[in-house]
């Protein structure tokens, strides 16, 4: 099951999640990258970026 619905500024994801990370994107030579555990490897992963 999969639902991404973005409304009004409102964003609602209906899917199995194992976890959320909320971390900070840091330079990566011409790119930019988001750290996280090994284990996740070649998992499918949501990258959401917001307004700050």
């Amino acid at each position: 099951m999969r639902r991404i619905e973005v409304k009004e500024g409102k964003f609602v994801l209906e899917d199995e999640v194992e976890v959320v990370f909320e971390k900070r994107v840091t330079p990566f030579g011409n790119s930019a990258k988001v750290s996280v555990p090994k284990k996740y490897i070649g998992k499918r992963a949501y990258v959401v970026i917001l307004k700050e």
